[in-house]
């Protein structure tokens, strides 16, 4: 390489090196919520992912180098504790310097409060005993925490995200915006995407193994009849697992949704004496390449399980 060169390439380096080390440094806590952020981000920087693929957001035991990235974080997005409560511990530990946002708290987010019966009709909760059920809420908050599988909210979500980055990093602002802004109108096309996949299927019945998914039924007014877990955090009581065999028996329910990392010998029981179909879902799309695809991806996955399930009848 000639001197003029070697200058040349040691001056760039030299010059972007301050760049580079001025973008904040941001921490999320799951998958989806970091694709929205890769979203925004990109062309900027990268955020770090604090929740491996495929570990259960409820309770987490924090790797080293997770540690270090909140540590270093100058932002952090979250959902907030109603999914992870012992992340607000870690964040006054590790990051008591970070801005940190709870997106389910933050103005303009759709909340909706937990489903505990196991058939999702207009009960009296006074008619129900299954305490074991009610109990398994007791360590997470009021609202259901599942709210990225609302489109609705991920598109508010991401205003809210160019704005806490552009308020750290008013250099990058109108690439935090655009981003924003270009991925606001790619949730839009993947609205009227789903709308068209599942409207050949309206009214047919389908079960969730647990009660994930309220936020994507309301998005799309596609309600499911019931839920074999009111949460992922314990298994059933035997009168519940009950109570759904006879909705599945009894109103020819058609699909039964299922997740890989959760006991599939709860989904066989269910099933067992209908013609019902088994399809398989994953709310925090665990399986899927990490990055700004994520999301669309997971909602596209999503709706095309349930569609697929449905159509088997």
């Amino acid at each position: 390489m000639s001197r003029t060169l070697f200058s040349l390439c040691f001056t760039a380096v030299f010059i972007a090196g301050p760049a580079y080390a001025d973008r904040p440094q941001v921490a999320v806590d799951i998958s989806p919520v970091h694709s929205l952020v890769a979203q925004v981000m990109e062309g900027v920087g990268v955020p770090d992912l604090i929740i491996q693929p495929g570990a259960t957001p409820h309770e987490y035991s924090l790797r080293p180098s997770e540690a270090t990235a909140l540590q270093n974080a100058d932002l952090v997005f979250w959902v907030g504790p109603d999914l992870t409560p012992w992340l607000a511990e870690a964040l006054e530990t590790l990051a008591p310097a970070a801005v940190s946002t709870s997106l389910l708290e933050v103005d303009g987010t759709i909340q909706l409060e937990f489903r505990e019966d196991a058939l999702f009709e207009a009960h009296d909760h006074s008619d129900h005993d299954d305490h074991d059920d009610h109990d398994d809420h007791d360590d997470h908050g009021a609202h259901d925490p599942h709210a990225w599988l609302s489109p609705t909210n991920a598109m508010t979500w991401l205003d809210v995200i160019a704005g806490r980055l552009s308020a750290v990093d008013p250099v990058n602002s109108d690439a935090y915006l655009a981003n924003a802004a270009s991925g606001r109108a790619a949730i839009e096309a993947l609205i009227e995407e789903v709308e068209a996949t599942l409207d050949p299927v309206r009214g047919r019945e389908f079960i969730v193994f647990h009660d994930a998914y309220q936020y994507f039924e309301t998005d799309f007014d596609f309600a499911a009849s019931g839920a074999i877990s009111v949460s992922d955090a314990s298994d059933p009581s035997p009168a519940r697992i009950a109570e759904i065999r006879g909705q599945v028996v009894e109103h020819r329910v058609v699909c039964v949704l299922a997740e890989p990392q959760f006991n599939p010998g709860l989904v066989a029981t269910v099933l067992e004496g209908s013609e019902a179909q088994m399809g398989i879902v994953d709310p925090l799309g665990s399986d899927l390449e990490l990055g700004s695809e994520l999301y669309p991806q997971l909602i596209r996955h999503l709706t095309a399980a349930l569609a697929r399930c449905l159509h088997a009848q």
